[in-house]
């Protein structure tokens, strides 16, 4: 049966706890939604136990609406109240996944070939847009992607980058009474990252300022030790290179730290259609691991300001416009 309210959708993908890592389930009930409602369903192996699916009604389909089902901890139940619908995945993704399952069926039943590609790991390590990059499922006549992260329903004209790195100071031990006896790690690292405010870092006319954030810092063994170790994880924003913002942070630290690097994608200019508001995004997204599936495109329902919170939500009305313009993306992209 086909689904026209994309609700009910979002909040059975809601009940379902799918943390990056562990999407298993997530993913088995979403194959079987599908499968049910009429479309030719695929599994993209990503790595054990996971895997993103490949869902295609009619043949050669020029446009994929693609989405994580994937979300960050930790898990928040579904509720409506009101005319908003609270839980973990109601903006960031499950909620466009179920708009994007909604506007496909619309489609296709318009006779319009399309393609769902529902990943995994997008929160992480884009490990699930990776495998679907060089899988040999890939409709090959695909040169439309359209992608569903939180845009407050505007048409991203750009998305800045990131860059994951960690800093990490060595140090010597020592009894905390005789402090000249040790070589404080975390004194080290705390004079290194009462820095960072005052770096410059570079900027774009579109796409704004390059940032940077602490996420988390650890080190030392006891209260009454001198630390031999200290590290911190940083996330930067990029609106260069990530290999540029690699060699600016490494020139700061100036080997006063080891600087390991993570996790990275490059920030992306994207289409726009005309008839839809724009805006830049300052997240990342899984596009650029997904060059392969054509030219991007960026939108979604909700805001991404309270994605990653404890009072994630999205309106429903907003949810259930997505539908229409999911519908008019696909059209207006292809042309």
């Amino acid at each position: 049966m086909p689904t026209t309210d994309p609700l009910p959708l979002a909040v059975d993908l809601m009940r379902v706890e799918s943390t990056s890592g562990r999407e298993g389930a997530v993913v088995a009930l979403a194959e079987r939604l599908l499968a049910e409602r009429g479309w030719t369903v695929q599994r993209i192996p990503v790595s054990p136990g996971r895997d993103d699916l490949l869902a295609t009604s009619g043949r050669d389909p020029v446009a994929t609406l693609s989405t994580h089902l994937d979300t960050v901890p930790p898990y928040v139940p579904p509720r409506v109240e009101g005319e908003t619908l609270f839980g973990r995945g109601a903006c960031d993704a499950k909620g466009i996944a179920a708009a994007m399952v909604c506007a496909g069926e619309r489609l296709r039943g318009r006779g319009v070939p399309v393609a769902l590609l529902l990943v995994v790991g997008e929160e992480t390590a884009h490990d699930g847009a990776h495998a679907a990059n060089a899988s040999p499922l890939r409709p090959p006549t695909a040169r439309v992607l359209i992608d569903g992260e939180p845009t407050e329903s505007t048409l991203a004209v750009g998305t800045k980058g990131a860059l994951r790195f960690t800093l990490r100071t060595r140090g010597r031990a020592a009894h905390s009474a005789y402090p000249h006896l040790g070589d404080s790690a975390t004194a080290r690292l705390v004079r290194l990252l009462s820095e960072l405010d005052g770096l410059a870092l570079p900027a774009d006319p579109l796409l704004g300022a390059t940032t940077v954030h602490v996420g988390m810092l650890a080190g030392g063994v006891a209260d009454n030790v001198i630390a031999p170790w200290a590290e911190a994880r940083l996330m930067a924003r990029l609106v260069t290179s990530p290999e540029s913002a690699l060699e600016l942070f490494t020139r700061w630290v100036d080997g006063r730290a080891e600087v390991e690097p993570g996790v990275s994608v490059p920030p992306v200019r994207l289409g726009v259609v005309p008839g839809f508001a724009t805006s830049v995004a300052a997240f990342a997204t899984d596009i650029p691991a997904l060059g392969a599936w054509g030219a991007p495109f960026l939108f979604g329902p909700g805001s991404i300001h309270v994605a990653h919170t404890d009072d994630e939500h999205v309106p429903i009305a907003e949810l259930r416009a997505a539908v229409d313009a999911y519908e008019r993306l696909v059209v207006g992209a292809v042309g």
